[in-house]
């Protein structure tokens, strides 16, 4: 399979932590493999790739929002569930009957009132933006 995203998640190190990505900061694909085992759902493209490249980094793992390990994923009100904030107002998935499209448009829960609302954009993109908010520099503090 052809490597969509991976670069791009790799670059996530060098972009905020002026360090050189190392294989050791994402898991392998045996490690992925392992994670998933007794799961009944494949991973989307992107989001496997997000693991292969990051999957190890606790900076990018726990930085603000916690992205959940592979054998954490779950199935819940039709949606895989990924992310969650810290404090767990919101749960972030994407729906699983499209988990066979690469790159799936991403959803918003209110965990009060358990409604899921579109974050109009794939996992890529609210990932790469996710990270440019939470690590934006804060020059004016």
């Amino acid at each position: 399979m052809t490597e969509l995203f991976l670069d791009k998640f790799r670059a996530l190190v060098p972009a905020y932590f002026d360090d050189q990505w190392e294989e050791e900061d994402g898991l392998s694909p045996a490690e992925i493999d392992e994670l998933m085992e007794g799961k009944n759902f494949p991973l989307p493209q992107a989001l496997r790739e997000f693991y292969l490249a990051v999957g190890a980094t606790e900076d990018i793992m726990e930085a603000f929002h916690f992205f959940w390990d592979p054998d954490e994923l779950e199935i819940e009100d039709g949606f895989l569930l990924f992310l969650e904030d810290e404090d767990e107002q919101y749960t972030w998935g994407m729906r699983a009957d499209q988990l066979s499209v690469p790159d799936p448009i991403i959803w918003r829960r209110n965990n009060a009132r358990g409604e899921w609302q579109s974050e109009e954009g794939t996992f890529s993109e609210y990932v790469l933006d996710l990270f440019e908010w939470v690590f934006e520099d804060t020059d004016e503090d």
